[in-house]
């Protein structure tokens, strides 16, 4: 039997992987967002019913798989903490593949209330972006129970071309709060770098690739260094993301007593994108606050 899946939050990422789901043969049963307009696209394109309520998902699926914004978003479809329309009810047998990066203690929260209903739950924590989603080539972290995690295993190889089992609930999170603490560190270090090599009218082409040659190399050097250049930032991961992820990370660290002041420096970057209203821009666009000219201050 092939598992009916369902979506809860089909943006850039959720509406790709049930694409990919739907081609390799997973029925898609169902799915919502709270943009109606864009779960009843995705509905008639996969042929699921666009639900109204969260209910309706989890009534119409045996695995879940969600892709919210936040700790707020994801406390909400729970309804963990209120009462309400949720994902839990009549949940009993069902599979729930958390996806979005949140803190590590709601997917504890999560991992609990849905044990509470007879339900099982699974951290799935990508690494990756809109392209990999698509194509099925995600790098998947995953926490929980193993058990859980082998038995949606055969979904989650049709997701990714590489995964990792992490540890119990809260784990994998906390690795993907760091794997997007120190991008999200090595992307305002780039901006500089070239923001500096910029204003010393040193070829950035050139220097892009002597920085691949040497200790400057790094991923974000390969993904983000030309649109940084060439001031090319449609979103694959927001600046608003990136400073979401960077507030879970320094979280963390606060828990810890541990002081990571390049981290609270590349957050206050970010946070600076959100409040001069570029914080939609891909994290690359953190090029437009440190490159000379690019970028005017609002006034408050």
């Amino acid at each position: 039997m092939t598992e009916k899946i369902g979506f809860v939050g089909v943006g850039r990422m959720g509406a790709n992987m049930a694409r990919r789901l739907k081609d390799v043969g997973f029925p898609i049963s169902a799915v919502y967002d709270v943009r109606a307009d864009a779960a009843k696209a995705l509905a008639q394109e996969v042929g699921a019913e666009a639900c109204t309520q969260l209910s309706r998902v989890t009534a119409l699926s045996d695995v879940i798989i969600t892709v919210v914004t936040d700790d707020s978003a994801m406390r909400k479809i729970f309804a963990i903490g209120r009462k309400g329309d949720s994902l839990l009810t009549d949940a009993r047998g069902k599979t729930f593949i958390n996806c979005a990066t949140v803190s590590p203690k709601v997917h504890v929260e999560v991992e609990k209330a849905a044990k509470k209903a007879g339900a099982a739950s699974l951290e799935g924590c990508m690494a990756s972006s809109i392209t990999q989603a698509r194509d099925g080539t995600l790098y998947l972290m995953c926490g929980g129970e193993e058990a859980v995690f082998n038995q949606v295993r055969p979904i989650l190889e049709k997701l990714s071309s590489s995964m990792r089992y992490i540890g119990k609930a809260g784990q994998a999170a906390s690795v993907k709060a760091l794997v997007n603490m120190v991008m999200n560190i090595n992307t305002a270090a780039l901006a500089e770098g070239l923001a500096l090599g910029d204003a010393l009218k040193l070829d950035l082409t050139t220097l892009r690739e002597v920085f691949s040659q040497t200790g400057a190399n790094s991923r974000v050097l390969q993904t983000d260094g030309e649109d940084m250049q060439n001031r090319e930032h449609s979103c694959f991961f927001s600046g608003a993301h990136a400073a979401k992820d960077s507030g879970i990370a320094l979280n963390l660290a606060r828990e810890k007593a541990l002081n990571l002041p390049l981290a609270a420096a590349t957050k206050k970057q970010y946070d600076r994108m959100v409040k001069e209203g570029i914080g939609e821009l891909d994290k690359s666009g953190i090029a437009e606050l440190t490159f000379k000219g690019r970028h005017k201050r609002r006034k408050k």
